[in-house]
């Protein structure tokens, strides 16, 4: 687990992946170097929520954990490797605070079988 404060830079709508897969899209800058890094981080399926009590601009601590995966293309049978940072709680000031509902018992689906449909897109999302 993981954590880190920075401002939202950026909120992105929520994105349909498949009928059982939803994800979205968030990117933060983190002004604690001399360079400012803008980090996407992502939410998905019922996590998809937090971001929504929070504003572009407010400073945020986010939580999140690291996750890689192996995808090979299926028309160059090339392996690939991806990496993806998935929030699961943000806090904001005065004790604002979204956090991920309870786990259910249903398991994460692998997004490396989902297609976007695109039959020309070598991206497992």
């Amino acid at each position: 687990m993981f954590n880190i404060t920075g401002v939202i830079k950026k909120k992105f709508p929520e994105q349909q992946v498949s009928e059982k897969f939803r994800k979205r899209d968030f990117v933060l800058t983190d002004n604690s170097s001399q360079y400012p890094q803008h980090i996407t981080f992502q939410l998905v399926q019922d996590r998809c929520t937090l971001i929504d009590g929070f504003n572009e601009g407010q400073e945020v601590k986010v939580f999140f954990n690291l996750r890689g995966r192996e995808y090979t293309d299926k028309r160059t049978n090339e392996i690939r490797f991806f990496n993806t940072i998935e929030a699961w709680k943000i806090e904001g000031g005065a004790g604002q605070q979204q956090q991920a509902p309870a786990a259910t018992s249903a398991p994460m689906p692998d997004i490396t079988t989902f297609s976007s449909g695109d039959q020309n897109d070598d991206l497992p999302f």
